[in-house]
């Protein structure tokens, strides 16, 4: 029977010497992922009359890329944890690096609406595979610095995004937006293998859970697809209380299947984890308000203070490095300021930086208050990552950080939705009055988290040592030993 003590005792493994390299390539691989998006969403005009695109076909660019995403995400980290982070994360790769040449050398709406979709489902193989090998490469405070660095560039991409595809689509034209992601994709595919470590699958005995998969891609597919669907046909609308009841079946059957199958997708106990919960929320909630702040600052700069494309984006640079800095601090203050301190106090920023940008009369107040914002916003991706990631062991971890991811693309859909509506209202109305509710309805709905993050992180084990004392060496040799999920998430005793 092994104890605390035995735990102590044992020898950490020592940390690989080009993690630091990994961590670089990856999180390049990732941000490729996040850019799309936004990248995209600038070339839409030119893209939809170049090839005769209705603007149904054009909403179906957008959603067909996170509909494969979002729905598919569980499944690509399941994959990871059975066959591999390494392996999936390449394949991954590969995929989303093909689809992109199909999509920028397509010549009709179906070809680049089925490219989109593959890489929808290249990004969803890579993006919790990645996030999982930044777990298992790092420990303890070098753990929340690269995570701090992993969130800092994912949280960037939305504003980058703007930026590039502005130049882009200025410069060599639309194409290229996907073009771009050949070399890219390139140089990571040669690279990465050489600076990853081998890295055995656990013998867990597990193998793919097909009726999960199929359950939690059509559930959170539906709910994606409703949050869409809610900014054209709208929020009250039949056929949105349609989409919400049907997701809501499929999710008590996948809770139902879950509980019952020998092999579940994901074991319905980490789901219920104090900490998963609360890193999940958090990032729910994140990302729904920064998409929020995303579109509603491209549609007021744009369509209220009557700034170009490339303007806007750079007016966007001031929210990125925002973003960065609020990461970045966060990732190297966690372990001494706890979790449950950030993420309040990331909230309480976000929406001090909201009510000024609500507030604010000029182009400059309002960027330099979402910028505050953003500074808050990019905390909360560190908390919620250590926080949920912490508690996990790394046979789960691929799965863990799906799970995440999901979370992740459910707040960017409803966030984007909710805005989106706005925005329109706004544009509809001719002023900048719809504008600035949005930012106080987001500045609102950031407060009431701040709320429930204090009591969701209060319920969380150890929930401010979570990202360091979880994640320390001595979990790794509780993991060696066989010990489950109940011991990593317990706090150590001495």
């Amino acid at each position: 029977m092994s104890t605390t003590n035995e735990i102590i005792d044992t020898p950490a493994t020592p940390p690989h010497p080009l993690r630091w390299r990994a961590l670089g390539l990856l999180a390049v691989a990732n941000l490729m992922l996040i850019l799309d998006v936004t990248v995209v969403a600038v070339a839409m005009p030119q893209l939809g009359a170049e090839l005769g695109m209705s603007r149904d076909a054009l909403t179906w660019v957008m959603s067909g890329y996170t509909l494969a995403f979002g729905g598919l995400m569980l499944t690509g980290g399941r994959l990871a944890d059975l066959v591999g982070p390494r392996r999936i994360v390449l394949t991954g790769l590969v995929l989303f690096t093909v689809a992109s040449v199909a999509a920028g050398l397509a010549t009709g709406p179906a070809v680049i609406i089925g490219a989109r979709v593959g890489q929808g489902v290249g990004a969803a193989l890579m993006s919790p595979a990645a996030l999982s090998l930044v777990v298992r490469l790092f420990d303890g405070e070098e753990r929340n610095r690269a995570l701090g660095i992993w969130s800092a560039l994912g949280g960037v991409g939305a504003a980058l995004g703007v930026l590039l595809g502005g130049l882009i689509t200025a410069g060599p034209g639309w194409e290229w937006v996907f073009l771009v992601n050949l070399p890219v994709g390139a140089v990571v595919l040669v690279t990465l293998p050489r600076v990853l470590p081998p890295m055995p699958v656990p013998a867990t005995g597990g193998r793919l859970d097909l009726v999960g998969a199929v359950l939690v891609t059509a559930a959170s597919g539906v709910l994606i697809y409703a949050f869409i669907d809610a900014g054209d046909s709208g929020w009250t609308s039949p056929r949105l209380f349609t989409l919400l009841a049907l997701s809501l079946v499929l999710f008590l059957a996948l809770g139902f299947w879950l509980n019952r199958a020998a092999h579940p997708l994901v074991d319905p106990r980490l789901v219920a984890r104090p900490p998963v919960l609360a890193g999940a929320f958090l990032l729910f909630v994140g990302t729904a308000i920064m998409v929020a702040v995303f579109f509603l600052g491209t549609f007021y700069l744009q369509e209220a203070a009557g700034h170009g494309p490339l303007t806007t984006g750079l007016l966007f640079l001031p929210v990125a490095v925002a973003t960065m800095i609020g990461a970045q601090s966060a990732g190297r203050t966690i372990g001494r300021l706890g979790a449950r301190t950030l993420a309040v106090s990331g909230l309480l920023v976000a929406a001090a930086g909201l009510l000024g940008a609500a507030l604010g009369g000029s182009t400059a107040a309002t960027v330099v208050a979402v910028s505050l914002a953003s500074a808050g916003l990019g905390a909360l991706f560190v908390v919620a990552s250590a926080t949920a990631l912490g508690s996990v062991e790394h046979h789960q971890a691929g799965v863990a950080s799906g799970l995440l991811s999901t979370f992740h693309e459910l707040g960017a859909a409803l966030g984007a939705a909710v805005m989106s509506g706005v925005a329109a209202a706004s544009l509809t109305a001719g002023g900048v009055a719809g504008f600035r509710r949005g930012y106080a309805v987001a500045a609102g709905i950031a407060l009431a988290s701040a709320v429930i993050s204090g009591f969701l992180f209060a319920r969380s084990t150890g929930a401010g040592q979570d990202a360091q004392a979880v994640a320390d060496p001595m979990n790794r040799a509780d993991l060696a030993a066989g010990h489950g999920a109940e011991a990593l998430a317990e706090p150590l005793d001495g």
